[in-house]
């Protein structure tokens, strides 16, 4: 059997290409925010993680190029060791400020930032206890951690109850680490994060909260989930990425600062990966500020992405309820998915379809997603054309 079958077997996505529905890949030529060009069409925007609008912010791109003239296009090392600059350590210490916690460290890439924590805490007689529908950095997180002989549990999505079921099976002297998504990342809904502290403090777990899609959306000022609930002082440690509302690349962890030194001086993801790029960390450090300085824009966003919540509900749609900047739309099918993403893009809207195996049977779905950038003549072309839509596929 050659290693290469499964290669030369796949065949999926060229069927689709051929049915001219295929979603992905999509190249981008121009970035105006709410307004993209592809394929030299003019096109909404309504699938970006660009939450506060801050990619083309001026501001942000004049840092990332300052930075960029100063210290060269990239590192050429690990933080460890040749990799270090000092603005790293100045963001480090401003995102640390931000979210109220002792200290903070920068990672590569969001997705990378869960493999350099948990496989670096939860260790041989150890439990990671993780929600099912956490981000896949997670999931391969979890599994890295249960390859270095760490025990691995999972408990069903954002059900409490059943978190506390897993925790009964674990001694309570047992190290463990609950993770969990803030915001989840496909339908997003927020973590019912008031009882996973509860059941945390009482079984002697520590936490670890994943907060991609929280950052700029929910908390005081944007700060996140653990802000949203209170809860600062009481959550261990919180992750993010800069790929969103930080309008960059990169992925960080804040915590006490013994346990950030602990990881600073243990993660194999981040001692054997060169460093943010000086132009990504500018870039990232200048949207926090704007973000502290301009929390309006947070409004703006929940705002946007309510009016959107109620249009496409009231329209007919079946649309996951909540109060994040994402706003799914629930297709059921994978071919009507298709088509319904094929025909959206037609009439000049972009969104993110998902179907199986990426989402459970019958819950295939157009995941849209708004930025604090969308005026009302945006949002009301989407609404208009998700009912127009709708109508043809026989969906409202």
């Amino acid at each position: 059997m050659d290693l290469f079958n499964k290669c030369y077997e796949f065949t999926r996505a060229d069927e689709v290409k051929a049915l001219g529905l295929y979603p992905y890949f999509r190249a981008i030529e121009e970035n105006e925010g709410p307004v993209v060009s592809i394929e030299g069409r003019k096109i909404i925007m309504a699938g970006s993680n660009n939450y506060l609008g801050l990619t083309g912010h001026p501001e942000v791109i004049e840092a990332a190029v300052k930075a960029t003239e100063k210290y060269g296009t990239g590192c050429s090392g690990s933080r460890y060791l040749t990799g270090t600059l000092d603005l790293h350590i100045e963001l480090e210490e401003k995102m640390a400020k931000f979210f109220g916690k002792e200290a903070c460290l920068l990672f590569s890439t969001g997705y990378q930032t869960a493999q350099g924590i948990i496989p670096t805490l939860v260790q041989r007689g150890e439990y990671v206890v993780s929600d099912k529908d956490n981000h896949a950095c997670i999931v391969a997180a979890n599994l890295m951690a249960r390859g270095a002989t760490a025990d691995l549990l999972r408990y069903k999505h954002n059900n409490m109850d059943d978190l506390e079921r897993v925790l009964n099976k674990i001694p309570d002297e047992t190290p463990k680490l609950i993770v969990s998504d803030g915001v989840f990342s496909t339908g997003g809904e927020i973590v019912e994060l008031t009882r996973l502290v509860e059941l945390a403090k009482k079984h002697n777990a520590r936490m670890l909260i994943d907060d991609a899609h929280a950052v700029g959306v929910i908390g005081k000022g944007g700060r996140g989930t653990a802000s949203e609930f209170d809860l600062v002082d009481q959550v261990d440690m919180t992750m993010g990425t800069f790929s969103k509302t930080f309008a960059s690349l990169g992925g960080f962890v804040v915590g006490d600062s013994k346990v950030i030194n602990y990881i600073k001086h243990h993660s194999a993801a981040l001692i054997f990966s060169a460093s943010p790029t000086p132009a990504s960390v500018a870039a990232a450090m200048k949207a926090l500020e704007i973000l502290e300085r301009e929390p309006e824009r947070v409004n703006k966003l929940v705002a946007n992405a309510e009016k959107m919540r109620k249009g496409l509900s009231e329209a007919g749609f079946n649309v996951i309820d909540g109060r994040t900047g994402i706003v799914p739309v629930i297709v059921g099918n994978d071919e009507i998915a298709f088509q319904m993403w094929k025909m959206l893009y037609d009439s000049g809207v972009f969104v993110n379809v998902f179907i199986s195996p990426g989402v459970p049977q019958g819950r295939q779905m157009m995941r849209t997603s708004y930025m604090a950038t969308h005026e009302d003549e945006h949002l009301d072309y989407i609404i208009d054309t998700f009912k127009k839509v709708g109508s043809e596929l026989n969906l409202i």
